[in-house]
């Protein structure tokens, strides 16, 4: 964005990256960024900057409604001027919360009431559509988004390199916080399956978390640890090179995981992403059996089904799953197609709704319903 529109585009900061994030890799200076102007540290500025753009993307602030900044992204979204909304889901947790009349209350002040004025959801998740029109929002006014992780771009000859060759060692990785929802224990019954079928592979693990010294354990018990090598935290770049050096890519969270963008990093790098279908970048990315593989209910036994693959499935997968991340969804097509929604609701300039992908038209689909959430033991760690 900031390429396209130089000092034309400001991002706003409204508090601090967590340490958490910071401890995983993430941290960066925001400061020596041009575009990057924060709200905890000049209000008066970003408040200008909030009232007077042409148009506001308005992200999770992380402030409350009764706050000078909650107020004033209030004040913005009645003055009729264009406000294009960014949310995962509201009802991940399941969508009979809506029932609430509290809720709805909250969500009315928040989202129905706009829904004849110029404010535009770009739905960061395939069940986002679902939730909010559940509710009577943003109706005809719902959009494909998502997140874009750096772009890797391998010529043709790099590209070859990375595809499973037949007869060499199938290598399969799976990277996460290692908390329940996005069931890190699939791995090893992944690898019992795989050892079964006299497959031969070997499995990384990236990531740390509360589940670790369990997982460990249940290596040592079920004779895996020269199968699978855990490697604990790395750095965003360190896992990039490690999926490159994958050929398959495990993606296993539940309906709680908003979107997953490791699944768009395993694609980039050229990946056969089998994935939980319930996540909610996998229906925007995957097209089962094509670029990638799905499973739904997060039923393990399908997950293992999907391993066992001849060679030229494998390659085939990983050359779509790059193709689909290289051509469609990064971060330079959904800039392009932004700014050109931009000029559309600014200027009245024409607006051609691409087919796919960013930007494109997010169709209601069904989402996990009350009787799947109570199949699964998790929390939000």
């Amino acid at each position: 964005m900031y390429e396209r529109l130089g000092d034309a585009f400001s991002f706003i900061e409204s508090q601090p990256m967590e340490e958490g994030r910071k401890n995983l890799g993430w941290s960066t200076d925001t400061g020596t960024i041009p575009y990057v102007h924060r709200m905890y540290e000049d209000e008066e500025a970003c408040a200008a900057l909030i009232k007077n753009c042409d148009v506001l993307m308005l992200g999770w602030t992380g402030q409350d409604n009764d706050s000078n900044t909650g107020r004033l992204l209030k004040e913005r979204m009645d003055s009729g001027k264009p406000v294009i909304r960014v949310s995962e889901r509201i009802y991940r947790e399941g969508r009979w919360k809506a029932v609430s009349p509290r809720g709805l209350k909250a969500k009315y002040e928040e989202h129905i009431k706009y829904k004849n004025a110029p404010v535009y959801m770009l739905c960061a998740g395939a069940y986002v559509s679902g939730d909010y029109n559940l509710i009577g929002a943003y109706p005809g006014k719902m959009f494909k988004w998502g997140y874009f992780p750096p772009l890797r771009i391998y010529d043709e000859e790099k590209l070859e390199s990375l595809l499973y060759r037949d007869g060499e060692q199938l290598r399969i990785c799976f990277a996460s916080r290692l908390i329940k929802l996005k069931h890190p224990e699939f791995v090893i019954t992944a690898a019992d399956y795989l050892r079964e079928n006299n497959i031969d592979f070997h499995i990384d693990m990236v990531g740390d978390g509360p589940l670790l010294d369990e997982l460990k354990k249940t290596i040592d018990e079920h004779s895996l640890n020269n199968c699978i090598k855990m490697h604990g935290v790395k750095s965003p770049d360190e896992v990039r090179d490690m999926m490159e050096q994958s050929h398959i890519f495990i993606f296993a969270s539940n309906y709680l995981e908003g979107w997953g963008a490791v699944v768009n990093e395993a694609m980039n790098s050229a990946c056969a992403v089998v994935a939980s279908s319930e996540a909610g970048a996998v229906p925007f990315l995957i097209r089962d059996g094509v670029n990638g593989l799905t499973f739904d209910n997060c039923d393990v036994n399908e997950l293992k089904k999907h391993l066992i693959l001849n060679g030229e499935k494998i390659r085939e997968l990983q050359k779509a799953a790059y193709a689909t991340i290289a051509g469609t969804w990064n971060a330079k097509c959904a800039a392009d197609r932004l700014l050109s929604f931009c000029d559309s609701i600014t200027g009245g300039a024409e607006f051609n709704v691409p087919s796919d992908g960013p930007m494109s038209m997010a169709q209601v689909i069904k989402a996990p319903g009350f009787i799947r959430t109570l199949q699964e033991d998790n929390h939000l760690e």
